[in-house]
């Protein structure tokens, strides 16, 4: 699992009954909208997410409908799960020290 990834979930996961919008989640994650926006699409095509346009007039609002994301209970769990396994997958990961390359001291 990508940290880009890791970072959508945990800013989902914050507080999984909530509706976030794309832009919202982009600050909580700490990522660009052309990050974040793939990752959505792909989670709500398993069934993690499901979103919703806002109920507005754009011409009367002076912006664009937001699209707002939520987990589901069954994607807030998954997400949980596989953020542990992530975890635990890094924590396995060697540690490169610089300047150690090729047994160099």
């Amino acid at each position: 699992m990508t940290l880009p990834t890791q970072l959508v979930l945990r800013a989902l996961l914050e507080n999984p009954t909530r509706e976030m919008y794309g832009l919202e989640i982009c600050d909580a994650a700490g990522l660009a909208s052309g990050t974040i926006h793939p990752i959505l699409a792909r989670f709500e095509g398993i069934g993690w997410l499901q979103s919703r346009f806002e109920d507005i007039d754009p011409s009367e609002e002076g912006r664009p409908r937001r699209r707002y994301y939520r987990l589901t209970a069954d994607g807030a769990e998954l997400a949980r799960e596989a953020l542990a396994k992530a975890h635990t997958k890094i924590g396995r990961l060697p540690v490169v020290r610089p300047g150690f390359a090729d047994g160099a001291v």
